[in-house]
């Protein structure tokens, strides 16, 4: 046996790096990528491991791996992030290099992450943008659209320091692993890494990396619509505020400005009149706007008692100068002023024996009215449901 090859036992402990590849099929490729990842650990003295998280190949993929000296596991639940959740909780090394056994990037050239693992960087990215993307490897949409949109929604959404979000080439430590708690079973478990990563604040780096078109001759598993769909439907489930509070905002301060401009009297536009037809809709604005607050404070109040976000110190603040009592009064507050207000409403359709009135005047009365009521109601109910949210968390 060559003098620089470092074998390990299967129980040894001592294990600097896992090189980890998610499989599915990839008899044309994976024998390649495992051979490469080996003369990378003989290369440059590593003790490391190789292993394959097969998801179920039905191209003898398994038995291929095995011959080229990798540990291979097997993993019931299909997905991608499936195979590289249960691959990385029984990797035994303390660093874990993760890419696709399709040959598409190179095992060979691994030291640039090491290196930044080694110094101590939770995640290491790669980063095709700032390297090299060969002919034929990406997809035209991918490269120009794909890519950059979830890259800068994800910069913006979550101040990610990252360039590429959907590289599959990255490392990692074991522990920095078992923090993140990842949860997703398909492509979006690469934006997932990222975003728990950030929200962790764990230390991030990147660094330049080429991608080759794969070596399959069937067609990729991957779906660019699809997946990339995926990746931005997990941003923005992650992401409360873009999704629902600051649309909520804007909707239910347009809905006030509006309505409070219109119940005194019609406003004229250029030629355009607005009158109660304005106001009504003013009023559903205001309405669909708080609901869409609310439901941004029970999204994030789920998902960090759920363990699926990481605690926030501002939603903590937030929290705990919540009080049911104190919301079930405002909510009672405004309840008793729309009927107030349709009380009045109902005298003065008295003092015309209950005949036809004006619509433009009576609706200026009747439709904040109604508001004030449903927001009334809407706020207590909301309190209740806030407060068995809240039971949850410790």
């Amino acid at each position: 046996m060559d003098s620089d090859v470092i074998t390990l036992s299967h129980g040894d402990s001592e294990v600097e790096l896992t090189i980890l590849m998610p499989c599915l099929n990839e008899a044309e490729t994976v024998g390649t990528c495992v051979n490469k990842a080996q003369e990378f650990l003989r290369r440059h003295h590593v003790r490391g491991e190789v292993v394959v998280s097969d998801n179920g190949s039905q191209d003898g993929s398994q038995d291929i791996a095995r011959r080229s000296g990798a540990r291979v596991v097997d993993v019931p639940a299909r997905g991608y992030g499936a195979a590289l959740i249960h691959g990385s909780l029984v990797a035994r090394g303390k660093y874990i290099v993760m890419a696709d056994s399709d040959d598409s990037y190179d095992f060979s050239n691994l030291m640039p992450f090491l290196k930044e693992l080694r110094e101590g960087q939770d995640l290491v990215m790669g980063n095709r943008l700032t390297g090299e993307i060969k002919p034929g490897a990406m997809p035209w949409v991918n490269r120009w659209v794909g890519t950059p949109v979830l890259s800068a929604l994800g910069r913006l959404f979550f101040h990610c320091p990252v360039g590429d979000f959907n590289c599959g080439l990255r490392g990692y430590t074991a522990e920095a692993f078992r923090r993140m708690d990842l949860r997703t079973t398909g492509m979006e478990f690469a934006s997932e890494m990222i975003v728990k990563a950030t929200l962790l604040k764990m230390r991030i780096a990147e660094v330049p990396t080429t991608l080759s078109p794969d070596g399959r001759s069937r067609p990729p598993h991957l779906r660019p619509w699809r997946d990339g769909w995926r990746h931005l439907r997990f941003m923005l489930l992650y992401s409360p505020r873009w999704l629902f509070l600051y649309p909520g905002l804007l909707l239910m301060l347009a809905g006030l400005l509006t309505g409070a401009w219109l119940v005194p009297q019609p406003r004229k536009v250029g030629n355009i009149t607005l009158d109660i037809h304005t106001l009504f809709y003013s009023a559903i604005a205001v309405l669909v706007g708080f609901q869409t607050i609310v439901f941004a404070v029970f999204g994030k109040t789920f998902a960090i008692t759920e363990g699926l976000l990481p605690r926030d110190r501002k939603m903590d603040k937030v929290l705990r100068h919540f009080h049911l009592e104190v919301w079930l009064l405002v909510g009672a507050l405004l309840l008793a002023a729309g009927l107030g207000g349709a009380a009045y409403s109902v005298m003065a359709w008295q003092r015309y024996t209950f005949g036809p009135l004006v619509p433009a005047r009576v609706m200026r009365v009747v439709i904040p009215s109604g508001l004030s009521m449903t927001l009334g109601c809407q706020i207590m109910l909301s309190s209740f449901f806030m407060s068995l949210l809240l039971m949850g968390r410790k």
